[in-house]
């Protein structure tokens, strides 16, 4: 099975720091969207993509773990990796690196489930993203 993943460099805004200089914990979750929507565009999966076919697909768990702080100044990269499932789920693990010495400051996992326009929860796998598992090979 392949391993889908892109990463992406970003900066670190001074409105994203506290007093102490460090990220503030509410921005990591922006990180982590950032890093979908990297891997949206390279892989095709989208949030257009989703919402053309026909779906929604919020987010039901976000959970990450700090290693170091992220201070203001720093030059960090996101990695994101897709984790296959058989559920109808799209599952990512993050890992953010200090581009300076390649230290690990922060990890993380999203998970996003599937539902219709009526809001209702989709328990099968839609069409659009078997097609897209068979097209990536990460069945």
């Amino acid at each position: 099975m392949r391993e889908l993943k892109t990463s992406k460099e970003f900066e670190i805004r001074f409105s994203e720091v506290d007093s102490m200089n460090i990220v503030w914990h509410g921005a990591y979750p922006l990180y982590f969207e950032d890093a979908r929507e990297a891997f949206g565009k390279k892989y095709d999966l989208g949030y257009m993509r989703i919402f053309d076919s026909g779906y929604y697909a919020p987010l039901v768990d976000l959970s990450f773990q700090y290693k170091k702080p992220l201070l203001y100044g720093m030059h960090p990269r996101i990695d994101i990796i897709y984790r296959p499932t058989e559920a109808a789920k799209i599952i990512f693990d993050y890992e953010i690196y200090d581009t300076e010495d390649e230290s690990l400051v922060a990890t993380g996992r999203s998970i996003q489930v599937f539902m219709d326009r009526d809001y209702q929860l989709v328990w099968n796998n839609p069409a659009f993203y078997e097609e897209w598992k068979q097209k990536w090979n990460v069945l």
